[in-house]
């Protein structure tokens, strides 16, 4: 089965730069950063293994992982724009 990947570097890439600032320097950013990493790992595993597991439990983890990377997506802005303290 196909399973479509999606690392933050990847979903934002023009932010590679500010990830790996933030990661480094924010806990919040970097708790957040490991929270979403760790979530689509899961997503990841029980879809390329094709794990039994109800439709409505993965679309749950999934609407979590978006969930996460609009909150990633928004610190990055803010940081971008240069807001000292976006959380």
């Amino acid at each position: 089965m196909y399973v479509e990947h999606h690392e933050l570097v990847g979903e934002f890439p023009e932010m590679a730069d500010a990830i790996e600032m933030l990661n480094r320097s924010n806990a919040y950013f970097a708790k957040t950063f490991a929270q979403y990493h760790r979530l689509t790992g899961k997503v990841e595993h029980l879809e390329e293994h094709d794990m039994p597991v109800a439709d409505f439990t993965l679309e749950d983890l999934k609407k979590m992982r978006v969930k996460l990377k609009d909150e990633l997506y928004h610190f990055l802005l803010a940081y971008r724009t240069g807001q000292k303290n976006p959380a």
